[in-house]
């Protein structure tokens, strides 16, 4: 006879490591360092090749912000089902800047060199503007970047149109890509249409950012 009760607590039990891992975190967009609407905040990294970008180097274009890290299972669901790389080629068509954002410091999960960077564009066949390096995270904690991935849209104005979760799916599984409402594409949409999105700010979902402690 199976012990109905046991599996239960055992289910529980699993389900309370994994908030405690911080596998999946949410937020609120109560908690956003910069509120929609207002000008997007300036920065300057250096991308793959070591060369100084800044977003004001992307004025009167509409910049995507991506944060990122390649080890966090769900940045790989949108990298291994292509899903990140076609929102990229789609925005890149319409003239958007996308940069990726790696701001896991040093030893911490995520954390790439420029070359590290610049490889995996290549074997993903990713295709950003280009990949930035925050190992300090003082860009991602101007912005409130609070996980992988955690997505920005700047309208040509300079303002953040929309910050949040990439789709309305928080889940791990590949198929979930397919029928997602993806909040990222309507965002893009909007502001090319000389509109505000319907939805401007969401709880990101994913891997934690990995700061310096």
């Amino acid at each position: 006879m199976i012990n109905r009760r046991f599996f239960g607590l055992a289910a529980g039990a699993v389900a309370a490591a994994a908030l405690s891992i911080g596998a999946l975190s949410y937020s609120e967009p109560a908690d956003a360092a910069v509120a929609s609407g207002a000008k997007a905040p300036a920065f300057t990294l250096a991308d793959a090749s070591g060369k100084a970008r800044s977003l004001t180097e992307f004025a009167g274009k509409t910049v995507v912000l991506e944060w990122t890290n390649h080890e966090c299972p769900f940045v790989k669901k949108h990298y291994e089902t292509g899903n990140m790389q076609k929102l990229q080629k789609s925005a890149a068509a319409d003239g958007v800047v996308w940069l990726s954002i790696v701001s896991s410091a040093p030893g911490k999960q995520g954390f790439v060199d420029g070359a590290q960077a610049a490889g995996l564009t290549t074997s993903r066949g990713a295709a950003p503007t280009a990949v930035l390096l925050d190992p300090t995270g003082a860009t991602g904690k101007l912005y409130g970047a609070k996980t992988t991935p955690h997505l920005y849209v700047i309208t040509p104005k300079g303002e953040i149109a929309y910050q949040g979760a990439i789709d309305d799916n928080p889940s791990r599984e590949h198929e979930t890509v397919k029928t997602a409402r993806n909040y990222v594409t309507a965002a893009l949409a909007a502001v090319k249409a000389g509109k505000a999105p319907d939805a401007t700010a969401t709880q990101p979902y994913g891997c934690t950012v990995k700061y310096a402690s």
